[in-house]
């Protein structure tokens, strides 16, 4: 989490090309939310998250960012669409939701750091109850004689153990009978989760059944692993620290809500659309959420939304939830030389995707330059004439000249195929000068 704004949009950068203010703003937005960490205690509680809305059209890099963020990042953050929330009383998920997936996310992170810390001594429970399925321990009284030869056994088992070539051999463990299976549903009552909570607990109570498998011993040191994490690990630790996690480093990205906007001239006004957005206003100004692992205060969680803002303003929205929402960035359609950058600049892009694909077959595929600036000339045309959905023309485009290529792969091993300009033209022109063609095939 200690990266400087710069270092933030340079990673950024790797996978996004251009909207250099989005990157500032959300580059400034977490490093704030660093340095809130280091200021003194009183003031911490008074410094709150500057939330940001992000209007863009579709493809041009907004839910990007926000998965590129995910990854880079050790904070709890979880990705919702606004449009699959319900008002209180209508079916579906309730807002509050979004706050404990916050939660399981975060309790996943934690428990990831804290295996990592007791790594060693998990490997060596598992390697312990392994080994003495393989030489069991000797009965009391043994001579020294036999204790000597115990020992060397010991060692060259745990020896083939380490260096795996003992992995395919069978052997039978035990493990503890499941008495329930963990239902993950955060759109779950709070009342019924804790319901479901207490009801696994007391079966898991009254039923200490141990079962028999027989397994190969590279199996068998996943089942243990699991086993033993659980009874090493410090489990209510885990909760304190992910709780604590979520609410001081928190972030939740709410896509498409635009969706969940009524205009006031709109004749079909959705009655649940206004009720999600008053819905969202408590949990966005700062609430208590009830979680199956504690209380939730949504005070310093960071809100990103994101929309499209193509039927809708954001003037839209409830006036109380654009005030919380303070920071505006605007994201840039797609020209040209986006496209092409996108093409050429970025780690992983589409081309090198393809390449792989091909190679798998054993075909190399090259792509001329020339090609490349025509796939990008001809995703800005399609998307100028018919609905702009950005970056995602790329994948329509690039298909349609690389289809009949990929389909007879197998007849073209060891073939080098290079992607021309005049390939390009061939697939694609008639398509895309054609409007009414272009809006059903790209």
């Amino acid at each position: 989490m200690d990266l400087t704004p710069k270092e933030i949009v340079q990673y950024l950068d790797d996978y996004v090309i251009g909207q250099k203010d989005a990157k500032k703003t959300i580059a400034l937005a977490l490093r704030n939310r660093y340095r809130r960490m280091r200021v003194e205690p009183n003031l911490q509680e008074e410094i709150m998250p500057k939330n940001i809305l992000m209007i863009g059209s579709t493809g041009v890099g907004k839910t990007e960012i926000a998965r590129r963020l995910a990854k880079m990042m050790s904070l709890p953050f979880v990705k919702v669409e606004a449009s699959k929330y319900t008002e209180v009383g209508f079916v579906g998920r309730d807002v509050e939701s979004m706050v404990r997936d916050l939660v399981y996310e975060s309790i996943n992170i934690v428990t990831k750091e804290y295996e990592e810390k007791i790594k060693d001594k998990i490997d060596e429970e598992v390697n312990k109850q392994i080994i003495e399925k393989l030489v069991p321990p000797l009965p009391e009284g043994a001579s020294e004689s036999a204790k000597e030869s115990f020992i060397k056994t010991y060692n060259v088992m745990e020896e083939r153990l380490l260096s795996g070539s003992l992995d395919d051999k069978k052997i039978e463990i035990e493990v503890p009978k499941k008495t329930h299976v963990e239902i993950i549903d955060s759109s779950l009552p709070m009342d019924m989760s804790s319901m479901q909570e207490s009801l696994n607990k007391m079966l898991g109570g009254l039923n200490k059944e141990k079962i028999k498998k027989e397994v190969k011993i590279s199996d068998a040191k996943v089942l243990l692993k699991s086993v033993a994490s659980e009874s090493l690990l410090d489990q209510e630790a885990i909760k304190i620290e992910a709780i604590k996690r979520s609410e001081s480093g928190g972030i939740i990205f709410l896509d498409e809500i635009d969706k969940i906007a009524s205009g006031k001239s709109s004749q079909n006004q959705d009655p649940s659309k206004e009720g999600v957005q008053r819905d969202l206003l408590p949990i966005v100004e700062g609430s208590t959420v009830q979680t199956k692992f504690g209380q939730v205060k949504t005070d310093h969680i960071l809100f990103i939304a994101a929309g499209a803002f193509h039927v809708s303003k954001p003037s839209d929205l409830l006036p109380e939830l654009q005030g919380r929402f303070p920071l505006r960035v605007e994201l840039k359609s797609l020209d040209e030389e986006a496209l092409y950058k996108i093409l050429t600049n970025t780690k992983n892009s589409l081309l090198r995707q393809y390449k792989a694909l091909l190679e798998v077959e054993e075909v190399e595929l090259e792509f001329d330059d020339k090609a490349i600036r025509a796939f990008a000339k001809y995703s800005e045309t399609a998307n100028n004439k018919t609905e702009d959905i950005g970056a995602r023309r790329l994948h329509t485009v690039i298909e349609k000249v690389l289809e009949d290529i990929s389909f007879s792969a197998d007849e073209k091993k060891g073939e080098k195929i290079v992607i021309t300009k005049e390939l390009v033209e061939e697939k694609l022109d008639d398509i895309v000068e054609d409007e009414d063609t272009a809006r059903y095939i790209l």
